[in-house]
């Protein structure tokens, strides 16, 4: 039996950890998180939470995610009502050597993951269920608390749609509509119909309620957990500022804390609160998810006299190493019969989960797949996951481990035009934090990459080429992440020409046909962008006259200023040849030619620096 009279003061007891820990910090959300007290306490101590305190990487525990994560004062106050965070903790709020950051980050053990960037938990969420429920077979629940505000964002939708598309039963949605945003009324307002109708027309059960009678919070949690073949809301109509009079429905508190005299003054209102009360969360069935062991990779075979393009050759890779990472999970964009990881859907279809055309969905559910352990595999084409770049953004924060694969890069995908050119991905990607970005030139450089990708833990980036092109490495040739390849050198070599990618086949057909002339260059694969290998490189600057750079891509971002980036020390001159006028339809040759990438002006800048 529920004991609400105990909720209740633990609902008083967490208000007032809120006040107290958002006025010391001198700045917070106090407002936003008063208003989901009574539906965060109900869910916590009521008995439908299931969670080992004691052990949050469980993982059969229930997950909690804060999508409103201006709300982390609401969040960090449910565990020190749960004994887990010491009020003297709460104090710390917001300061630099605190875990209790403005928002949520798994530097607090019990956030899943960093939020705050609105519109991004339910994606989350949304991978986290899925994991439970087709990969981990696990009875976990996911809940996700969300803001109002933040269900303009189209991503909410996109999650919205594919969780009743994938029958999540197991994923819970808490709307706290308390009518308010950051400058006024939200959309909707108090309209709890409008949210309704529209959520349940995408096929989730919806539950409205008061979003501060305890009793139908926890009526709400029962029924949600009865519910099967679809996802659930809970619509609930909160008073943001509830508990403090001057506060409650004010649309002047968005984002302030308290003075020391008014929380005096809210205190008061509060009354008599009990802090040593505990609060006491159900702990789950010790169930765990069946361990795969993992088996070696077949060796690959690609014969030299064949050209494959390195997005084939990506498919390939993902069935070949699988039983060496059976952790792996692929997600594709609808476009998997042009990012090759089709071949991976027809070999293993239970580990690959088709995401559509939602981008960003399909980056916050690799998110959540991560957080559970898999190593997501997420492909599009390049000039689409610019779409994601706020959710893959914010999974640097979660200290993600998600593999990303951009087909169709650059010019050289030809006659589609520019709206599928892949042009600003490789800037987009270096400038993550510890990201590391790579670009393959043949099938062999391709696999082994991928297989490397797969060991490695981060955000990774690995681009792919529309176009066959020739293989050029033998099977048994190694790569590994940070290093490069030179192809072409002499102690005759008056220039160096770095490329990756298609170019590299156009710098290696230029010093075929330099060399005729007797004029010879050296010839770098830069097949890692990001972590840069120095060291080849100051080789090459000491060893010849200029450097000349040469990318598929906008030269703002790319492997050129990369490269300049590196080499800033050293007093050579280098050349950028890059994507610089408008792109528009035609066949490959015509337009590395047109952006003058191609062989032809490779030769040309060479003769022109000699």
């Amino acid at each position: 039996m529920v004991d609400i009279a105990k909720i209740e003061k633990l609902a008083r007891l967490i208000r007032y950890f809120i006040l107290i820990s958002t006025t010391e910090a001198g700045s917070g959300h106090p407002s936003s998180s008063l208003s989901a007290v009574e539906l965060m306490a109900g869910l916590l101590f009521g008995g439908a939470f299931r969670f080992d305190a004691d052990n949050p990487k469980h993982p059969n525990n229930d997950r909690l995610i804060f999508s409103k994560g201006h709300a982390s004062p609401l969040l960090y106050a449910l565990w020190a009502a749960a004994g887990k965070v010491s009020e003297q903790e709460l104090k710390t709020l917001r300061k630099f050597t605190s875990h209790l950051e403005g928002h949520p980050t798994p530097a607090f053990s019990y956030a899943e993951a960093a939020t705050g960037s609105l519109g991004q938990g339910l994606s989350i969420g949304f991978g986290m269920a899925l994991n439970a429920q087709y990969l981990d077979k696990l009875p976990y629940r996911t809940y996700v608390l969300l803001g109002d505000s933040e269900m303009a964002e189209g991503s909410q939708w996109e999650a919205i749609q594919l969780a009743a598309h994938y029958k999540l039963d197991n994923l819970i949605g808490i709307l706290d509509v308390n009518r308010l945003g950051q400058r006024g009324e939200t959309m909707y307002g108090y309209d709890l119909t409008a949210y309704q109708k529209r959520i349940s027309s995408f096929g989730w059960e919806t539950i409205v309620i008061d979003g501060h009678s305890l009793s139908e919070s926890l009526s709400a949690y029962e029924k949600a957990l009865s519910m099967k073949g679809r996802p659930v809301m809970i619509i609930a109509k909160t008073i943001k500022g509830k508990g403090v009079s001057f506060l409650e429905d004010r649309d002047t508190w968005h984002g302030k804390a308290l003075k020391k005299e008014e929380l005096t003054k809210a205190l008061q209102e509060l009354g008599t609160t009990d802090t040593s009360i505990l609060g006491k969360i159900t702990k789950p069935e010790d169930l765990r998810p069946a361990k795969q062991v993992p088996q070696k990779a077949k060796e690959m075979f690609y014969p030299t006299d064949k050209p494959v393009a390195t997005r084939r050759a990506y498919g390939n890779a993902l069935v070949r190493i699988f039983p060496q990472f059976p952790d792996m999970v692929v997600l594709d964009a609808e476009v998997s019969n042009s990012t090759f990881s089709e071949i991976f859907k027809e070999r293993y279809p239970e580990r690959f989960f088709e995401m559509y055309i939602a981008e960003q969905n399909m980056v916050g559910a690799a998110q959540g797949l991560s957080c559970r352990g898999k190593i997501p595999f997420v492909s599009t084409f390049a000039a689409f996951l610019t779409r994601a770049f706020d959710h893959m953004r914010m999974s640097q924060y979660s200290n993600a481990n998600i593999k990303f694969v951009g087909s169709h890069a650059g010019v050289s995908i030809g006659e589609d035009g520019p709206s599928q050119m892949g042009l600003e991905d490789i800037a987009m990607f270096r400038a993550i934090l510890d990201s590391v970005v790579l670009y393959p030139s043949d099938a062999v450089s391709t696999e082994r990459l991928v297989e490397e990708v797969a060991q490695q833990r981060g955000i990774i980036y690995l681009r792919t080429t529309r176009k066959d092109t020739p293989v050029i490495y033998d099977n048994d040739e190694r790569f590994y992440i940070g290093g490069s390849k030179v192809l072409r050198a002499s102690d005759r070599d008056t220039i160096t020409v770095i490329a990756a990618g298609v170019t590299l086949h156009e710098a290696l057909a230029a010093y075929e046909e330099l060399k005729k002339e007797g004029i010879f260059i050296r010839v770098i694969d830069l097949y890692t962008i990001k972590p840069i290998d120095e060291r080849t490189l100051s080789d090459a600057v000491r060893s010849t006259k200029a450097i000349i750079t040469v990318e598929d891509h906008f030269a703002e971002g790319g492997l050129g200023e990369a490269i300049k980036s590196a080499l800033a020390a050293f007093p050579i001159p280098i050349h950028s040849l890059a994507v610089r006028k408008m792109p528009k339809s035609g066949k490959p040759e015509e337009l590395l030619d047109y952006e003058g990438i191609s062989k032809k002006a490779i030769i040309q800048k060479v003769k022109e620096l000699l």
